[in-house]
């Protein structure tokens, strides 16, 4: 009897860009592989790819007890129906109402805690009945994964996890050989630009980045060129409309180049990437930056710390601190090209060493031959 895989996660967008290497390791052994999310634009890709796609509805926006409970008993459906060897969660509500759908249709789960988000960045009662919620579900999974060591003793210390059940990632790792460094015309070759790709909401710290580079423009700062690429997430609390992205635009500020599948071309056109974000699990858009020798300024937290040797392969700075952001993108403005050059050769000799995608792929393999065995 053929055995299969279950990758439950918030979206379909989610699963094609970030966990196809993982996915298609498991397929060429054997494993039938069924995606489980939300349908978007990327659903009609996963069948493409040889996934089976089961569409679920989930509500992105807020904690409803009801949809939430719905979205449970959906997920256990589609396991009872489809009855996986194990699966695989990611991303908040996948890892609690998806575990509590597969602990009762009897199929072990694998969380995968990719970041705490707005959850524990921004505390409300809405946050803490969620980190409740954490406090259950992660008592389901056979394994729960972090993507860094902070994360991973917060939830221990807290009690929302059993530290026998919790193991480390390097993140999602990286496919180093797709993310390598490329010879490409700059965007100005008179300016250096600095490239902050996210998700456009304020956790991400993009309001630090209009003021930070607000301040550099400023001071005289002709020689800066400032990007944002990312998607607009509506429903989250934090997001950045529209509206706000036009008016930076029309300030002069920055430019806004939309959403792309080519992250890594616009990468390669950049002098340096800047993600000043809150926290992250471990920021997959630093992992590739890095692995296509880009040097990097982030901030000083759990998640972008790791990828980043201060002075080495990048600068960090301070958390929701523009002023900090702006110091540390002055004195990349000020080094040489050469020197900016090397600065990216070392942080791509540190993917290498560190966070390869191998690495990921093998931990996963090593927990299903538990689970299947």
């Amino acid at each position: 009897m053929e055995k299969s895989i279950a990758i439950i996660i918030n979206t379909s967008w989610n699963i094609y860009n970030f966990r196809m290497g993982l996915l298609r390791s498991l397929q060429a052994d054997g494993y039938r592989i069924i995606a489980v999310a939300p349908r978007d634009e990327y659903s009609p890709r996963l069948e493409e790819a040889g996934f089976e796609y089961r569409e679920i509805e989930m509500d992105n926006a807020g904690m409803n007890p009801f949809r939430e409970i719905r979205y449970a008993y959906r997920v256990y459906r589609i396991l009872k129906e489809t009855r996986p060897a194990a699966a695989l969660t990611y991303t908040v509500k996948p890892n609690t109402f998806g575990s509590i759908g597969a602990w009762f249709a009897g199929v072990k789960s694998v969380a995968n805690v990719s970041g705490l988000g707005t959850l524990f960045v921004n505390r409300s009662p809405a946050s803490l009945v969620g980190i409740m919620l954490y406090a259950i579900a992660l008592r389901m999974p056979h394994r729960i994964f972090f993507q860094n060591s902070s994360d991973k003793a917060l939830f221990i210390k807290m009690n929302l996890v059993n530290r026998y059940k919790a193991d480390l990632l390097p993140g999602s790792g990286v496919d180093t050989e797709k993310f390598s460094p490329m010879i490409v015309s700059k965007y100005k070759k008179d300016k250096i630009s600095f490239l902050f790709i996210a998700r456009l909401v304020r956790d991400k710290g993009i309001m630090e980045y209009i003021e930070a580079a607000r301040k550099i423009i400023r001071s005289g700062g002709e020689k800066a060129h400032f990007l944002i690429l990312g998607d607009y997430y509506e429903g989250n609390p934090t997001a950045i409309t529209p509206e706000q992205m036009q008016s930076w635009q029309e300030e002069g500020i920055v430019e806004y180049l939309g959403r792309s599948d080519d992250v890594a071309g616009f990468m390669a056109r950049a002098d340096c990437i800047v993600l000043p974000s809150y926290r992250e699990g471990m920021s997959k858009v630093l992992l590739e930056s890095a692995s296509m020798a880009r040097p990097i300024v982030t901030t000083d937290v759990p998640g972008c710390r790791e990828i980043v040797d201060d002075g080495e392969t990048g600068y960090l700075c301070k958390v929701r601190d523009a002023d900090s952001l702006a110091e540390a993108m002055e004195k990349m403005l000020g080094l040489s090209d050469e020197a900016r050059e090397t600065m990216g050769q070392k942080g791509r000799e540190k993917i290498l060493a560190e966070f390869s995608e191998d690495f990921v792929i093998k931990k996963y393999k090593e927990v299903i031959s538990e689970i299947v065995s």
